[in-house]
């Protein structure tokens, strides 16, 4: 009895000591886990605060891009998140400026178009479900004289776009060698029926495409037509 009543008490001080050893360590990564949630929080709402208001859409609707100037912040913000939107609308702002406002040297120029192509594929990796920001990639890497194919047709297999997207899309087919592509020609007829749709605004941008379109371009243009607008193709035969 007595040894029994000497015993229970180091047993209840045991289990109490390895009740608090284990709940020590459970604080301390509760702690740390809220910590990395609220710095996510702040830096989410940071990354809000700073976005560019400028979409991949935007570079192929003639919105004027930023000026670099004031994309510093979000360029910095850029490269600690995983917000596919702040990422997304980085990138395209930083390829628009490329491509309307070059650098006037051409190593400059090569830097800052790889500089815009690394922060497309970037938010890409992150958000690759974005058929515009695809396009604006295929068109850095084509004003950089790179192969612009594979880009071009994730671009179509990646979703719908608006119809200027989608002009913009027949422009880049048609003026280079991605119409020699059996499937891109055939992915490239649902835009020249886009823009056939709105015939109005886009029979005298098509035309201007098929002037300048490699021949492989012009077949494709003429081919679209025949099948969805023969007269759209007699107006084509003009030119």
């Amino acid at each position: 009895m007595v040894a029994a009543r000497l015993v229970q008490p180091f047993g209840i001080t045991w289990f109490s000591d390895s009740i608090v050893n284990r709940i020590v360590p459970l604080r301390i990564i509760g702690i740390c886990v809220s910590l990395v949630l609220a710095l996510y929080a702040g830096f989410t709402f940071f990354g809000d605060l700073v976005r560019p208001g400028f979409r991949a859409e935007d570079l192929f609707s003639g919105v004027l891009p930023p000026d670099n100037a004031n994309l510093s912040t979000a360029r910095l913000a850029a490269r600690f998140s995983f917000d596919g939107d702040l990422l997304a609308n980085d990138a395209s702002a930083q390829a628009a400026n490329v491509l309307h406002r070059p650098a006037s040297d051409a190593t400059k120029r090569t830097e800052e178009n790889k500089a815009a192509q690394n922060a497309v594929m970037s938010a890409l990796k992150v958000s690759p479900i974005r058929p515009a920001l695809w396009l604006t990639l295929s068109t850095l890497k084509a004003q950089a004289g790179e192969p612009t194919t594979p880009a071009l047709k994730m671009s179509y297999l990646t979703g719908a776009v608006p119809v200027d997207v989608a002009f913009s899309r027949v422009q880049t087919v048609t003026s280079s060698v991605a119409a020699t592509d059996d499937e891109i020609r055939l992915l490239a007829q649902s835009d020249i029926r886009s823009a056939l749709a709105n015939r109005a605004r886009y029979a005298p941008l098509l035309i201007a495409a098929y002037v300048q379109a490699t021949s492989q371009g012009k077949s494709l243009l003429m081919e679209s037509a025949q099948m969805i607008d023969p007269k759209f193709k007699d107006i084509l035969l003009r030119y």
